[in-house]
C-alpha cells in the first residue's frame, strides 16, 4: 500500500488583478475610511474648533498693537472712515511727521505718475482732515497689482533711506482685518532693526463681535484670513525683489498683499 507524500511545498499564489474599467483608466482599489466612531469623533471636534472660529479670528486679525513712534504710516488706499481715524491718532498723539502710502490706484493699470496713486489721494484727504502739509509726506509705490502692501513698505524703506532718516519705530494705521497681515510684511520689509507698531480701525458697517451675521463681514474674514495665511507662509520677498528669480520660478501667489 502506497502512501502519498504531502507537498511541503507553498502553493504559488498569483494575486488578481483589481477590476478595471473602460480600458484601465478606472480601477478599483481598497481603502480605509472613517467608521461612524471616526465620523462622531471628527464631528464633536469640528464643533468644539468652530466657536473659537467664530470669537478669535476677527481680533486674531484686526489687531491693534501700537508702538511709542514719532512717526506715523497711514496707508493711503483705506476708506474714509479710517483716514478720519489716523487723522484723529495724529492729533491725540505726539508724532513728528506723517506719511501717507500706497501704488497705483485701481483701474488705471499702469502706473501713470505720483498724483495718480492711493498715496497721494491719502495725502489729499489727510489734508482736508486737519493734518499740516509740512508735517504730511506721501510715499508713492510705482509697482501695481502683486504685493501691493509689501511694495509700499518697500518704497517707505527707500524713502528713509534716501533722505537719511533712521527711525527706532513706526505706528502704521490701516482698517480692521487687514491689520496683522499689514504688521507682518511692513515687518519684512522695513527689517529687524525697527518696530512695526499697528493700529486697526474697525469697518462701522457691521458689528465686529457678530461679524458672521453680515455677508460683508464674512466675506472680508475669509479673503483676509486666506490673504495673511499666504502671506505668513508662502511670501518670500528674496523672490519679489529678484526680477530673474521671480521670472524662473514656477510659484505664482495666487493673492495679493
Amino acid at each position: 500500500m502506497r502512501i502519498a507524500r504531502l507537498s511541503t511545498d507553498a502553493p504559488k499564489f498569483h494575486p488578481m488583478r483589481p477590476p478595471q474599467r473602460f480600458g484601465g483608466i478606472f480601477v478599483r482599489k481598497e481603502r480605509w475610511g472613517l467608521s461612524w466612531r471616526g465620523w462622531l469623533i471628527l464631528f464633536a471636534a469640528v464643533l468644539g474648533v468652530f466657536p473659537l472660529f467664530l470669537f478669535r479670528i476677527y481680533p486674531f486679525l484686526a489687531v491693534t498693537q501700537p508702538a511709542h513712534a514719532d512717526i506715523l504710516v497711514i496707508e493711503g488706499w483705506i476708506h474714509e472712515y479710517a483716514i478720519r481715524a489716523g487723522a484723529a491718532e495724529f492729533r491725540t498723539n505726539l508724532y513728528q511727521q506723517v506719511f501717507s502710502t500706497g501704488g497705483p490706484v485701481s483701474g488705471n493699470g499702469i502706473y501713470v505718475n505720483d498724483f495718480q496713486t492711493s498715496a497721494s489721494a491719502g495725502a489729499d484727504r489727510l489734508k482736508v482732515n486737519g493734518i499740516p502739509s509740512e508735517l504730511l509726506q506721501m510715499v508713492p509705490s510705482h509697482v501695481i497689482g502683486r504685493d501691493r502692501t509689501y511694495n509700499a513698505a518697500v518704497a517707505l524703506r527707500d524713502w528713509f533711506s534716501a533722505h537719511k532718516i533712521h527711525t527706532r519705530c513706526v505706528n502704521v494705521v490701516t482698517e480692521d482685518l487687514h491689520a496683522r497681515r499689514t504688521r507682518l510684511l511692513f515687518q519684512k520689509a522695513l527689517g529687524d532693526d525697527v518696530l512695526v507698531g499697528i493700529i486697526a480701525v474697525p469697518n462701522p458697517d457691521y458689528d465686529s463681535k457678530h461679524w458672521w451675521r453680515y455677508s460683508e463681514g464674512v466675506k472680508d474674514v475669509i479673503s483676509e484670513g486666506a490673504a495673511y495665511v499666504y502671506a505668513r507662509l508662502f511670501f518670500w520677498p528674496l523672490l519679489i525683489n529678484n526680477p530673474i528669480v521671480w521670472a524662473y520660478s514656477s510659484l505664482t501667489p495666487p493673492f495679493y498683499s
